[in-house]
């Protein structure tokens, strides 16, 4: 009885390599960390200066509105953070 005829199956060829650098180079999230950390750091100091100044300082007119300025600067840095991959 003759043997069968074995079919041979194609090599894999992995996709070129322009397209995976093309990748990296999109999703390039370097600037997140040191956004989202001066975001934070400007936040806590602006609330601890309104209140080491006794609310003469970081803008005299706002009165207690520094305090959601402060709050402000911090909930943009958690914005920020979510960027981070």
């Amino acid at each position: 009885m003759p043997k069968s005829r074995i079919r041979k199956k194609a090599d894999y060829t992995p996709p070129p390599a322009s397209k995976q650098a093309a990748n990296i180079k999109l999703t390039n999230r370097g600037w997140v960390a040191p956004v989202m950390l001066a975001m934070f750091l400007i936040g806590l100091a602006w609330i601890v200066v309104f209140y080491v100044t006794d609310g003469s300082l970081p803008l005299d007119s706002l009165g207690n509105w520094n305090i959601v300025v402060g709050f402000g600067f911090i909930a943009a840095g958690f914005g920020v953070s979510t960027q981070w991959k």
